[in-house]
């Protein structure tokens, strides 16, 4: 049986691992959150790209794993490129999937990204939107404050509605698609829909299928085994995890690399 590995600076990644558990029922997979480090958004380049070599290093080497998803974007931006050149496997990220899905989705070529600083910063979007499509409209927005109160456990008050208002307001009234330009906004989704009426694009879907594109269907013999490892906190980890995907986690193993 193979194994899939899946990994992120925390929680988030785990909006994308909901999608690949859909696509590779018959796959074990094996999920990192590096919670320690969390948010990769506000590190620089280099150390970002440090930590996920140590991170990706742990999955191949340690855990033997058959292909890497990077389940964040700050990751994707700083490591991808490198992490396909280091190891024989597939590695596959979020941004480009993101990217398709918001031209596909987009009627007015006028699209938003929200993302941490560092995804921002690296103009990784606006980069890939301009490989495709030259005509587009692209409007970044920095939400720093997200993944902090994604991790704790985000509190659905009037001070976290304020914040997703005050980083929605920064986007032109004309923009008709939001790209979650971060794994952790979809565990908010429902709650930035109250101030964005158009289309929001979640990568994580076309993320998981651009994966079983590239490495085809598991084998149908058993269901698949899901192991979980984070650096911080496991248990507010689990508590975060359990909410968004509905099940319940046996073991959050704590492993600081």
């Amino acid at each position: 049986m193979r194994t899939i590995g899946v990994f992120d600076s925390g929680v988030g990644g785990v909006s994308v691992l909901k999608e690949v558990i859909k696509e590779f029922p018959y796959d074990n997979i094996i999920y990192f959150g590096d919670s320690l480090h969390a948010p990769y958004g506000d590190r620089e380049i280099e150390e970002i790209r440090a930590l996920c070599l140590k991170v990706s290093d742990f999955l191949v080497y340690e855990k033997q794993v058959d292909a890497i998803v990077i389940a964040c974007n700050t990751a994707t931006g700083a490591a991808m490129n490198i992490m396909k050149d280091r190891y024989k496997i597939p590695v596959v990220g979020v941004v480009d999937n993101g990217v398709n899905e918001g031209i596909r989705a987009t009627k007015n070529k006028n699209i938003g990204v929200i993302a941490t600083p560092a995804t921002i910063k690296m103009d990784i979007y606006l980069k890939e939107f301009n490989k495709l499509d030259k005509n587009l409209n692209i409007y970044q927005v920095k939400c720093p404050l997200f993944v902090g109160m994604i991790e704790k456990g985000w509190i659905d008050n009037e001070e976290s509605n304020e914040l997703i208002k005050n980083y929605l307001n920064n986007l032109p009234q004309n923009v008709d698609t939001l790209i979650l330009g971060c794994t952790h906004y979809p565990l908010i989704e429902k709650y930035i829909k109250r101030y964005f009426s158009g289309t929001v694009v979640d990568p994580a879907k076309e993320t998981a299928k651009s994966l079983k594109i590239i490495i085809g269907e598991g084998d149908r013999k058993e269901k698949s085994h899901i192991e979980f490892f984070v650096s911080g906190d496991s248990q507010k980890f689990k508590e975060v995890a359990q909410e968004f995907l509905g099940t319940t986690i046996d073991k959050v193993e704590k492993t600081i690399l």
